[in-house]
Parts: structure tokens; C-alpha cells; sequence
């Protein structure tokens, strides 16, 4: 039972930190919890304290701070640029800057 908790604790954190990061964003909120969802059903079948649970689970808890700690959502301003609006927690992280192509394709 304890190994439940402990997944659906991740699936949770997981969840959390994808809606801080996409707050306003539908597409990348719905998006994101569908993946979210079927990473978790992939490995439902995993027995509680296996290596590869253990393993799973680690990969959860990465993800959950990849997520709040290194992405920024960027939003569109009245002129077309984007606006980054760092948090605390993205201090001393790097920012990558999408792609003319990229861009282009968000017009």
C-alpha cells in the first residue's frame, strides 16, 4: 500500500507542477495531463519496490522539478514579441530562445 501512496504522491507533484507552469495555457495544461496520465498507465503494471518502480518513480519526482524549475512559458505581448517572466525558482537556469521556425509557425 505504501508503494501506492508513493505513486500517486509523483503523479500528483507531476500534475502541480505542470499547472504552475502552464497556468493560462489550455493546450499545454490538457496536453501535458494526458502525457502526464499515460507515462503513469505505462508503468501501472510495475511491481511495487522493484528496481524498476524505484526507477519510475525517481523519473517522476525529475520530472516534476524539470518542469517547475526549468521550463517558462513565454506569452504573446500586444506587439507580437514574447514576454519571459522568470520566478525565483528559475533563477541561474539558462533560456533558450525558440527558433525563427518555431516562431514563424505560431503566427
Amino acid at each position: 500500500m505504501a508503494a501506492a501512496a508513493e505513486g500517486l504522491a509523483a503523479y500528483r507533484a507531476v500534475l502541480r507542477a505542470a499547472r504552475r507552469t502552464f497556468k493560462g495555457d489550455q493546450l499545454m495544461l490538457q496536453e501535458s495531463a494526458v502525457e502526464i496520465r499515460r507515462r503513469f498507465e505505462d508503468h501501472r503494471g510495475l511491481a511495487p519496490g522493484s528496481d524498476e518502480a524505484a526507477r519510475a518513480l525517481a523519473d517522476a519526482r525529475e520530472a516534476a522539478h524539470f518542469i517547475t524549475n526549468m521550463i517558462v512559458q513565454a506569452t504573446r505581448a500586444p506587439s507580437g514579441s514574447f514576454v519571459v517572466k522568470p520566478e525565483s525558482v528559475h533563477a541561474g537556469a539558462t533560456l533558450e530562445v525558440p527558433s525563427e521556425e518555431i516562431l514563424s509557425k505560431l503566427k
